[in-house]
């Protein structure tokens, strides 16, 4: 009974995107509990695309609106699937309840995409998030989507407790599961390169994630001006995945604004930088970038969207502020303070430490599977508005893909 399919959104880029890494430790915590994992994509792949075989997964390319996927299905037999982002699920969930209708279905969100879609929406009309906003055409589809399946992984407390609290979903169908991430020992973090070895600011992220896009322009338009201007030796160097002509043409020798591009190694790129810079505007989840500038010893200034749900109340392992003057300042003074930028790289390590353990939450999603498949009838049983829209809501869709499928047919 430890026979899992994975249904990717995308071909993961653990190198490029944060999404990309979560799936890999998802993939890592099954290994390790002897789960044999199949693992399949409807996407393309690209240059940045792990491979599987050094972990030897089996994987399948699979068509969009084609049966074939069920044959495939069927001849995998799996006992659990898990659906990467729900609109993997809206995709293929109701193909799964019919072929292998046992299987036990696990989502995993990444982030909240309605969250996002309504901060994104709010901040380009400037007013604050309410629920108008949160309750929008993408909540109905990704909340219907955590409904019928049998357990979503939530990565965000915060998130957490929206749906809970706000949308008022039962909890037995839900389970946080932040980033898995070994502990930082004393021996590592003696290693890190130290304040006077380090220079420059760093910003991060994958390009085609919108938020990033956005916090970049925020900082060529807004910080870094003011920053530039107290420090006129230091440089920003802004790197991510899958530049575009918009992003290289913000590159400026001579104001510090260096577009880097894709980073080989973020593990080198952080232990070079001496502060990471993240003012994001808008967003979900946790922060990938964020969590490597603590890995690395990197201390940060962000925004209350960037450091949402990732510390538990521990002090920041730098500062959180929306105002761009205080953002300046700060910044400015943690990469000028030797002795601030030493107390904050500490708080860094302790936020890993404490709050994305992953001996910890591995073993609270392994009881959580054995719980449900004690009583997996009587589990979905309670959750009758799961089979409510797997039984109408997720039609139209079936029959939208299979008039595709039949369409293609022709043509």
């Amino acid at each position: 009974m430890k026979n899992l399919l994975i249904i990717g959104f995308v071909w993961p880029e653990p190198n490029s995107t944060a999404a990309g890494s979560r799936m890999l430790q998802l993939v890592d915590l099954f290994q390790k509990n002897g789960f044999t994992i199949t693992f399949v994509c409807a996407a393309s792949k690209t240059q940045n695309s792990f491979d599987f075989g050094k972990l030897h997964i089996q994987t399948f390319e699979i068509l969009l609106n084609d049966s074939s996927f069920d044959s495939l299905t069927k001849k995998i037999n799996p006992d659990f699937v898990l659906f990467d982002r729900f609109l993997t699920e809206e995709q293929f969930g109701w193909r799964i309840a019919e072929s292998c209708p046992d299987a036990l279905r696990i989502l995993d969100t990444e982030d909240l995409h309605f969250l996002r879609h309504a901060r994104k929406v709010a901040y380009q009309n400037n007013e604050i998030v309410s629920l108008n906003h949160l309750k929008n055409d993408l909540a109905k589809r990704e909340i219907a989507s955590i409904y019928r399946c049998d357990l979503t992984l939530i990565i965000s407390k915060y998130e957490m407790k929206l749906l809970k609290k706000t949308f008022k979903i039962d909890k037995s169908l839900l389970l946080y599961l932040p980033f898995l991430l070994n502990k930082i020992n004393l021996e590592t973090f003696h290693t890190y390169p130290t304040f006077e070895d380090r220079k420059h600011f760093i910003s991060i992220g994958n390009f085609k994630h919108e938020p990033n896009w956005n916090s970049v322009q925020y900082l060529k338009e807004i910080i870094w001006p003011l920053i530039h201007e107290k420090l006129s030796e230091a440089q920003l160097h802004v790197y991510g995945a899958y530049p575009t002509e918009k992003v290289l043409q913000l590159h400026n020798k001579k104001e510090g604004f260096i577009i880097k591009g894709w980073a080989e190694s973020a593990e080198e790129v952080f232990m070079n930088a001496r502060v990471c810079l993240a003012p994001l505007q808008f967003g979900a989840g946790l922060k990938g970038k964020l969590i490597d500038a603590m890995q690395y010893g990197t201390p940060s200034v962000t925004t209350k969207i960037g450091a949402e749900a990732m510390h538990n109340k521990l002090p920041w392992n730098g500062f959180v502020t929306d105002d761009p003057i205080e953002f300046t300042l700060k910044s400015v003074e943690l990469y000028s303070n030797e002795k601030l930028w030493g107390k904050a790289q500490q708080r860094g390590v302790e936020i890993i430490n404490v709050c994305y353990s992953k001996e910890k939450y591995e073993k609270k999603l392994m009881n959580k599977i054995k719980d449900i498949l004690k009583n997996s009838s009587e589990h979905r049983l309670k959750n009758f508005i799961g089979s409510i829209l797997l039984h109408h809501t997720i039609q139209s869709t079936k029959y939208m893909s299979k008039w595709i499928e039949e369409k293609n047919k022709l043509e």
